[in-house]
């Protein structure tokens, strides 16, 4: 039995690496970047046959599981080896509804835009970025992000600091790991204090930290 990893911190493997690391689960990280062409050998196309990180298989006394997609893979990591007692799992059916929604939410809603703004503000070479594409990110990214920080505000008022509970939870994760994106255009998370303020409470954890730095 064993849980592999495939992917690298700086990519959307932090999630479920995040997640491992957040559990205190044993796994083999197995480094694969995006880039040089590791995810295009045969043996990583017989495990994630879209060519993509990150992939885990989680070897089980049934047999081999193996799970393609980051949101799937985090999920499934926390599914499997999360408790309900006080950790990042789910302790209950409204946590674990507020898990998968705001995780399908963050990608249908969020995930695009804040990859343009990461891209276009950051991480490309200054002369490839185009300022334009960035500027309507951005200004799509205030319908969400309003619907995002209502929901926050709303878990204040009943004294829970996070989007399921009152505690961090795999839904925080999932939905921070996206959002986090959006950094590189602060006047916009200006414009929302309250998942600002949830924002850094999640990104500042020595797990997520630890995940970012996994080459």
């Amino acid at each position: 039995m064993g849980l592999k990893i495939y992917g690298i911190g700086a990519s959307r493997a932090t999630r479920p690496l995040w997640a491992a690391l957040e559990l205190g689960v044993p796994f083999e990280h197995i480094a694969t970047p995006y880039a040089g062409g590791a995810t295009r050998t045969p043996e990583f196309l017989a495990i994630n046959p879209n060519g993509h990180i990150p992939a885990v298989v989680d070897e089980r006394p049934e047999g081999p599981v193996t799970v393609w997609e980051s949101m799937a893979c985090t999920l499934y990591i926390v599914s499997q080896y999360g408790t309900g007692d006080e950790g990042i799992a789910p302790a209950n059916a409204l946590e674990e509804a507020e898990a998968l929604r705001w995780s399908f939410w963050t990608v249908t809603e969020v995930e695009k835009d804040a990859l343009t703004v990461l891209m276009h503000r950051m991480v490309m070479p200054e002369e490839r970025r185009k300022p334009e594409l960035a500027e309507a990110a951005e200004k799509s990214l205030l319908v969400p992000l309003a619907v995002l920080e209502q929901h926050l505000q709303h878990q204040h008022a009943q004294g829970k600091a996070y989007l399921a509970a009152d505690r961090f939870t795999v839904a925080d994760l999932c939905v921070a790991s996206v959002v986090s994106w959006v950094r590189p255009a602060p006047d916009v998370l200006a414009q929302f204090p309250a998942i600002d303020a949830w924002l850094t409470a999640c990104i500042e954890r020595p797990a997520h930290k630890q995940a970012r730095g996994m080459k």
